[in-house]
């Protein structure tokens, strides 16, 4: 498949981010690290010419509060769109990632947390829910797109825009205030 150039931020790092906290569809506010991450996306955006692009935020106030303060430079209009928002963790929501990892440890852990438990959350979205719901935003696109997502979200965008298969999350980098780039089936970090 072939998708428009994507730039592909997440947002600066939150309080539950702080605490290893799911968040799922609930939010919790950036940190002074949040904030100055998304001060620093917007010093590596200004190198950077977005003419031309579109512009999609996730409506969840994270990414939301991200998104303008490091595209306000450059943006006039943020433009929400619900195919961003972060992965479904059902009953999970705003539980410590220790409270559901098995014997109390976390497992597996990445800088956007243990993967492998997000595709268990009881009554969560899953990957392969989340995966047609990224694809279906990739499929939109008429345009070079910068969009501001979160951490699994981003990384299954990512995963769909490079044709791997869900499996493959975790081999793609991850973290907070971060943009990657995927353009002619190269990823690359901006």
């Amino acid at each position: 498949m072939t998708f428009q150039p994507i730039y592909v931020m997440r947002h600066g790092e939150t309080v539950w981010n702080a605490e290893g906290r799911f968040q799922g569809a609930l939010n919790s506010p950036l940190t002074e690290q949040g904030r100055a991450q998304a001060e620093a996306l917007a010093e590596t955006l200004a190198a950077h010419d977005l003419s031309g692009f579109d512009v999609r935020v996730s409506p969840q106030g994270r990414a939301f509060e991200t998104a303008a303060i490091a595209l306000a430079r450059q943006v006039l209009e943020l433009h929400t769109d619900t195919r961003l928002r972060e992965i479904g963790v059902g009953l999970w929501s705003g539980k410590l990632r220790t409270e559901v990892s098995p014997g109390g440890a976390v497992q597996e852990d990445t800088p956007d947390g243990p993967l492998a438990l997000y595709e268990h959350a009881p009554e969560g979205e899953g990957f392969a829910a989340l995966r047609v719901r990224c694809l279906d935003f990739l499929n939109s696109l008429t345009a070079p797109t910068l969009c501001v997502t979160h951490g699994i979200t981003s990384r299954m965008l990512r995963t769909v825009a490079l044709g791997q298969p869900s499996a493959s999350l975790g081999d793609l980098p991850g973290g907070q205030g971060m943009i990657y780039v995927v353009e002619n089936g190269v990823h690359r970090r901006l």
